[in-house]
C-alpha cells in the first residue's frame, strides 16, 4: 500500500506559518469565492507571499473591499477583482475569455449552500451547477493558461475545495439534479462535494502530462457566510456534528491552511488526485463508514476513478447541451 502524504503541518497551522519563507513572486493565482470567509484569507496569504492574484467573484463590491483589506495589509500589494458567478455560464465564459498569460494556481474555492430547492435557467439544481459544474467550466476553460503556468514554473496547480459533507452521498448518475428523488439540501451539497474531490482525480490523470495536477482538499469547520442560509435542520445536524465531535471549529486562517498547503506544498507539487484533511492526505474509508467515527477520512466514492471519469463525461455533456 502507498504511504500517505505528510506535511509538517496540522490542524492549527495558519496560511500565513505555510508560506514561511516561500516567494511567490511571479505567481499568478485564481481564487473563486474570495470575497468573504476562507476565500478570502486565501488570496491574503498568497498575496502577502507575492503572488499576483485575482479575486474571482459574484459580488464585486464586496470583492473590491477585500482588495482593499488585502492591499492595506501588504503594503499596498492589491489583487484583482473580477466577477464570476459559477451558476452563470456566461459570466464564466466571460471570465475565461478575458484571462491573458499563464496561470499557475487555481483555487476553486468558492461554494454555496441552499435551503431547499433551487435551479439554474438550465433546470440544474444549484448547488451542484454551482460547486461543480461552474468550476469544471471555468477549469476547462482554463486549461491552456495553466498549462502555460505549468511550462513557466515547472508546474501548475488546481485546488478544489470540498467538506466532510462528501461523506453523506456518493454521485447519483441516474438524477443529478432531483427531478425524480425527494430533495434533501444536505444530500444535494454532500453530491456537489464528492463531485469537487472527483474532479481532482479525473483533471490530475488527464493533465499531469500538461504539468498540472489537482488536489481536493477540506477545510475543516469554519464559520463563514456559506451557512447564512441553513435551515433550522441544517442548523441543528450541523450542531450534532460538533457534539459528536465530527469537528472542532478552526479560525479563519487555520481553515485556509490546508488549501495554501495544496497550493505550494512540495510534497504535492507533481502529484495530483489526493484528498487532504488538516493539511495531509486523508486516509481512505468504505463508502459505507460512519462519519463521526472518520472524521478526517475520504470516502473510496470521492476518489473513485471509475466514478470520476463518467462524471467528466456527464459534466462535459451537460455544459455542451
Amino acid at each position: 500500500m502507498r504511504k500517505l502524504i505528510s506535511t509538517a503541518f496540522t490542524s492549527s497551522s495558519t496560511g500565513d506559518e505555510v508560506l514561511r519563507g516561500v516567494d511567490l513572486t511571479g505567481v499568478r493565482a485564481i481564487v473563486t469565492g474570495a470575497s468573504s470567509g476562507i476565500g478570502a484569507e486565501t488570496a491574503r496569504a498568497l498575496t502577502s507571499a507575492g503572488a499576483e492574484v485575482t479575486l474571482a467573484v459574484r459580488n464585486t463590491a464586496a470583492g473590491d473591499a477585500v482588495a482593499e483589506t488585502i492591499a492595506k495589509s501588504t503594503g499596498g500589494i492589491r489583487p484583482r477583482v473580477v466577477r464570476l458567478d459559477l451558476a452563470d455560464r456566461a459570466t464564466v465564459t466571460r471570465f475565461v475569455q478575458a484571462w491573458d498569460g499563464p496561470l499557475h494556481l487555481l483555487i476553486n474555492n468558492a461554494g454555496v449552500v441552499t435551503g431547499g430547492l433551487e435551479r439554474t435557467r438550465e433546470g440544474w439544481e444549484l448547488q451542484f451547477a454551482t460547486n461543480h459544474l461552474g468550476h469544471f467550466a471555468l477549469a476547462i476553460g482554463l486549461h491552456d493558461a495553466l498549462a502555460l503556468g505549468a511550462i513557466d514554473r515547472d508546474g501548475a496547480r488546481i485546488v478544489s475545495v470540498s467538506s466532510t459533507a462528501h461523506m453523506r452521498s456518493g454521485i447519483d448518475f441516474d438524477d443529478l439534479h432531483f427531478e425524480r428523488r425527494g430533495y434533501d439540501p444536505q444530500i444535494a451539497y454532500a453530491q456537489s462535494k464528492t463531485a469537487n474531490s472527483l474532479f481532482a482525480v479525473e483533471a490530475t490523470r488527464l493533465w499531469a502530462s500538461d504539468g498540472i495536477v489537482a488536489n481536493t482538499v477540506n477545510p475543516g469547520g469554519v464559520a463563514t457566510g456559506l451557512q447564512r442560509n441553513f435551515t433550522e435542520q441544517q442548523k441543528a445536524s450541523l450542531d450534532a456534528a460538533e457534539a459528536a465531535g465530527v469537528f472542532t471549529y478552526k479560525t479563519v486562517e487555520q481553515g485556509a491552511a490546508t488549501s495554501i498547503v495544496a497550493a505550494v506544498a512540495p510534497e504535492f507539487a507533481h502529484s495530483g488526485g489526493h484528498y487532504l484533511d488538516d493539511s495531509q492526505e486523508a486516509y481512505t474509508v468504505p463508502d459505507d463508514a460512519d462519519l463521526a467515527q472518520h472524521p478526517h477520512g475520504v470516502k473510496e466514492w470521492a476518489l473513485d476513478p471509475t466514478a470520476a471519469k463518467r462524471l467528466w463525461t456527464v459534466s462535459t455533456d451537460l455544459l455542451r447541451g
